[in-house]
């Protein structure tokens, strides 16, 4: 997935730098992977975020975040009495790479894993993203017509690999809902905004996305990413070109004397908040230097273990105090999306720690020995799975095959380039496939948009986005 992130880790969750040591260790230190039913709680939590919404009588006790939350942690329950009861085997502390007595203190590991080392970070860097950027509002008449709403979609693709892509979202999305609340049909705007902005804009630089963010922890040189450009570029242009088109026939089917009315008083564009852009950069600063397991670079100190969440709390609290409150009042700013993220994010990163076992056991053995098979596993496990995780088992698994030619911190480059576009391209097929896909999600129906299922989010992303694949595997990885 991102986390997050797909993260569940994402340098917009990157906090799986701790991690990221020794994942062979892991992978030696347990014998045995969990129970292929082990997954059933993690199914079932995807189930409810796709099926309660549609059915007539969940979906307004649906609605409710605590409610969210009790079905989340009910089956973060199940997978942890998992553990305890019927799994009979250590867990391997990510944090100290220790292996744990098998019963309770496996499950509090697990607990541990998901919780402190990837649930707390991921849920500090998109809470003090979401609060700085709801204190910039951006004031002018700005009409969604099909040409700019294009244009805030390239940008924010074109900057989500230097903010990363968490930052450029949350940047952009309420200017782009503001320029387009006039319109009756927004949600296929939304639906290419995650595509582009929350996922392939973000793999020119590791800060971009977390599995990038942890290659370079491996040894792949820090602008090794900006040769992927060849890639970045045609998908995201083939994106914005299809989006284009398609927003054109939306936009003949809207009432044009609605959309285009100017407002009685006409506002010259001006950026409110603009002190946030400052917060927002100490955020990135944060996420790249407070590495507790590196020293920060020029120094010989290591920052403790949270120093960096601290220090995005207090940035989000800096900017609720340095923001006037109108700005926030004119974004219609409040709480609920975030809630509504960490109410089943809690749940998703406990349950997933199942399937992400045993894929880190069974990557090897899976037979992917070619770069459009490692593209593919990578970016269909990376759809519903964390995508950092999913990178380090492949990355791992085409680092054993050995190197047989151009190769890139031990791993053949092609092998490499296929491992990064998929955990990042393919992060955009669910709503869960990254952090800021449910997000921007939850933004949008919070301005009342009506967004599409599960299923129907996968609807779009099938159609557009496995084209895509296919036509990339075929000009780049074959």
């Amino acid at each position: 997935m991102n986390l997050i992130a797909g993260t569940h880790a994402q340098l917009e969750a990157t906090y799986l730098v701790s991690t990221t040591e020794a994942p062979h260790d892991d992978h030696h230190a347990t014998a045995e992977p969990p129970a292929f039913y082990s997954v059933i709680p993690f199914a079932a939590l995807l189930l409810c975020i796709a099926f309660l919404p549609l059915i007539h009588k969940t979906e307004e006790w649906w609605e409710h975040n605590k409610n969210r939350l009790l079905v989340a942690v009910s089956l973060g329950l199940v997978t942890l009495l998992y553990y305890t009861f019927l799994y009979g085997h250590g867990v391997v502390d990510h944090g100290t790479h220790e292996l744990s007595e098998p019963g309770i203190p496996a499950a509090i590991v697990v607990l541990k894993n998901a919780l402190l080392v990837e649930y707390v970070p991921f849920i500090a860097l998109l809470f003090s993203l979401y609060v700085i950027s709801g204190g910039i509002a951006f004031n002018g008449h700005l009409v969604g017509r099909p040409a700019l709403n294009t244009g805030i979609i390239a940008i924010g693709g074109a900057i989500a690999s230097f903010i990363g892509t968490t930052g450029a979202a949350m940047l952009l999305i309420r200017p782009l809902l503001k320029a387009n609340e006039k319109r009756d049909y927004v949600a296929h705007t939304v639906i290419f905004f995650i595509f582009v902005v929350c996922n392939t804009g973000g793999c020119l630089l590791p800060i971009g996305d977390p599995p990038l963010f942890l290659g370079f922890l491996r040894g792949v040189p820090f602008t090794w990413t900006l040769s992927l450009w060849p890639m970045w570029l045609a998908m995201n242009l083939a994106l914005l070109v299809i989006y284009f088109l398609f927003d054109t026939v939306r936009y003949k089917k809207e009432n044009k004397e609605k959309v285009e009315a100017p407002p009685e008083t006409i506002e010259s564009f001006s950026l409110r908040g603009g002190i946030n852009f400052l917060w927002l950069l100490l955020v990135i600063f944060c996420v790249a230097l407070f590495d507790p397991s590196k020293p920060v670079p020029g120094t010989e100190w290591h920052a403790p273990h949270f120093f960096r969440e601290v220090c995005m709390f207090v940035l989000a609290g800096v900017s609720l105090v340095t923001t006037s409150k109108s700005i926030r009042e004119q974004n219609s700013f409040n709480y609920d999306a975030i809630l509504e993220v960490a109410a089943l994010f809690v749940g998703i990163f406990i349950c997933m720690q199942a399937p992400v076992q045993i894929l880190n056991v069974n990557g090897a053995s899976l037979g992917i020995d070619s770069p459009w098979k490692f593209y593919w596993a990578t970016g269909i496990l990376s759809s519903f799975l964390d995508n950092a995780p999913t990178y380090v088992v492949f990355f791992e698994t085409a680092k054993a095959a050995g190197t047989n030619g151009a190769a890139v911190a031990g791993v053949n480059e092609i092998s490499l380039v296929a491992i990064s576009l998929g955990a990042v391209f393919m992060g955009a097929m669910t709503y869960i496939g990254n952090g800021p896909n449910f997000m921007v999600k939850a933004i949008a129906e919070k301005n009342n948009i009506r967004m599409p299922s599960f299923f129907g989010f996968m609807a779009y992303s099938c159609a557009v986005l496995l084209p895509l694949s296919v036509a990339l595997t075929f000009i780049f990885l074959v």
